[in-house]
């Protein structure tokens, strides 16, 4: 098994920019599909970093895989490896650490506006503005576990991330997102959108200048990639 284990979970939630960014420093990477059964008999000892992407599924579902890999989480945090979870991965992270996850009353989807909530100098951020944008598309939020701390806020999600300790970061968002997987998810499930939600974009707007935004996106994504990265000495 390579130093960097990445567990996905649906197809159309892969690791994007991540595994561009890995590739363009040269770390090995193995992906895993734990709704397929991918994890177990995974040695759990090996790994030098971890990162959890997204999917459609919630936390609380009634899915043998969920707790098989939320055991998998907590056995990489007793290990205190790098970690860092986005979206769906960010709530199993949350649910690893004890903390609730729970359904909105509202779809967040779209580029959506993130303010650092009170954080001058938490190592995650570094040197990231006030506010910038990352792409959500997302029904369910994480409550903060215990001696977490909020790192950033949206309009219509006040958990957008957190830190626990200086190894875990759990993402509400997508910042592992590039043109093409935003063109996949508008072009097979823009049925799912409702633009009568003021939490919801509408395609056309989340498709306009695209290029810009996601060149946007990647430089955050970098920023948090990197800093996992080092934290495992792998760059």
């Amino acid at each position: 098994m390579t130093d960097v284990l990445i567990l996905t979970h649906i197809d159309y939630c892969p690791a994007g920019h991540l595994a561009r960014v890995l590739d363009e420093h040269q770390v090995d990477f193995r992906v895993l599909r734990v709704d397929l059964g991918e994890l177990d008999g995974c040695d759990l000892d090996r790994p030098k970093a971890v990162a959890v992407m997204g999917g459609p599924m919630s936390v609380n579902d009634p899915l043998p895989w969920i707790a098989t890999e939320i055991d998998a989480l907590r056995h990489f945090i007793r290990r205190d490896i790098p970690m860092i979870g986005h979206c769906l991965g960010g709530q199993l992270l949350a649910k690893a650490l004890g903390a609730r996850v729970h359904r909105m009353p509202y779809t967040e989807v779209g580029w959506q506006p993130l303010r650092r909530s009170g954080v001058a100098d938490n190592p995650w951020l570094g040197q990231l503005p006030e506010e910038f944008v990352v792409y959500q598309w997302h029904s369910d939020t994480f409550d903060l576990p215990e001696g977490a701390e909020r790192l950033l806020s949206s309009p219509w999600c006040p958990n957008q991330a957190f830190s626990w300790g200086d190894k875990v970061l759990a993402l509400q968002g997508h910042p592992e997102m590039t043109e093409e997987l935003v063109r996949h998810w508008l072009s097979d499930w823009a049925h799912l959108l409702d633009e009568t939600q003021s939490s919801q974009q509408g395609r056309r707007q989340m498709l306009s200048g695209l290029p810009e935004k996601v060149a946007a996106l990647n430089s955050v994504a970098e920023h948090f990639y990197r800093h996992w990265l080092g934290l495992a000495r792998l760059v």
